[in-house]
């Protein structure tokens, strides 16, 4: 009986086995292959060992845009933490119209990356974008920021912002599952909003921010279509690109603009293995101030 339900749990889930050693084990082991190799997809790789992970040390290009993505991390990852948690402590609060808000904050999840890179040029242009407009009307000389170094990396945070509606509504659901009893203990004993928010909620959606912060930082470290879009797309040479030089997009132009595939392949190990260093600090550093409610797992 046992091998019977074993056969039938095989069989049902045999469309994923096979799409994941077809789409993902197989890519992940050959692009380990063309890392070692030298590979323009026109001709047959040659072996040249590991010349193409020297090159990496070498490449200014790649200590730029490393720096660029961890800056860019180390600034969008808290912010969007931030934005969500307070969004969804609003939404916690609110009375009615719940399911509205809900549907509307997560909306601009499901517009595209490129359409977002799009509206980027067109909120943050420095002569007469929206957001420099409003600033003017508080009296306020908005910056250049798709073409100051300083402020590119600024404004694509705040445009990352546009897409924290599936953060807020997965922070929203822990907020639902914290008990009512917590809360009236603490009005009891003449606590306030703040203090209740910084002993009580924080600490029990503790494992939903530290899910949201992996997370997080894993896609900001592979960030690419929107910075693509709006300072690379299309031959664009007008704004300024080295500031928005992420991993991605250089690893993106040495496997599709310059076809050097065996290069862009040890690029995306270099990355790969930044990514799990970078989790296993994060998990080791951060968990201790996770709060489980049955304790540690």
């Amino acid at each position: 009986m046992r091998w019977i339900e074993t056969r039938a749990a095989l069989l049902f889930i045999s469309p994923w086995i096979l799409g994941f050693l077809i789409f993902t084990a197989w890519p992940v082991i050959n692009s380990a292959y063309l890392s070692l190799t030298d590979y323009d997809v026109i001709n047959d790789p040659s072996f040249v060992g590991f010349d193409n992970y020297v090159t990496l040390f070498e490449d200014p290009k790649v200590g730029l845009a490393l720096w660029n993505t961890f800056v860019f991390t180390v600034m969008s990852v808290p912010t969007q933490l931030v934005v969500s948690l307070g969004l969804a402590l609003l939404l916690n609060s609110a009375t009615k119209a719940t399911g509205f808000f809900r549907t509307a904050f997560f909306l601009p999840k499901m517009t595209p990356p490129v359409a977002v890179g799009i509206l980027l040029l067109m909120l943050f242009n420095g002569q007469s974008g929206l957001i420099n407009e409003i600033l003017g009307v508080f009296g306020i000389d908005g910056p250049a920021w798709t073409t100051d170094p300083d402020w590119v990396k600024p404004g694509l945070v705040l445009m990352s912002l546009w897409t924290v509606g599936s953060s807020v509504v997965i922070i929203l659901a822990a907020l639902r599952g914290v008990p009512q009893e917590l809360y009236d203990s603490a009005l009891v004993d003449g606590a306030g909003w703040w203090k209740r928010t910084l002993r009580i909620t924080v600490p029990m959606i503790s494992p939903t921010l530290f899910f949201l912060f992996i997370v997080d930082s894993i896609n900001a470290l592979q960030s690419f279509t929107e910075a693509y879009t709006a300072f690379f797309g299309a031959g664009n040479s007008t704004y300024s690109n080295d500031a928005a030089l992420f991993y991605a997009i250089y690893l993106f132009q040495q496997a599709f603009e310059f076809l050097h595939m065996g290069y862009a392949s040890a690029l995306a190990w270099l990355l790969f293995i930044v990514i799990m260093v970078i989790t296993a600090v994060q998990m080791m550093v951060t968990r201790r101030f996770v709060h489980y409610e049955g304790g540690q797992p």
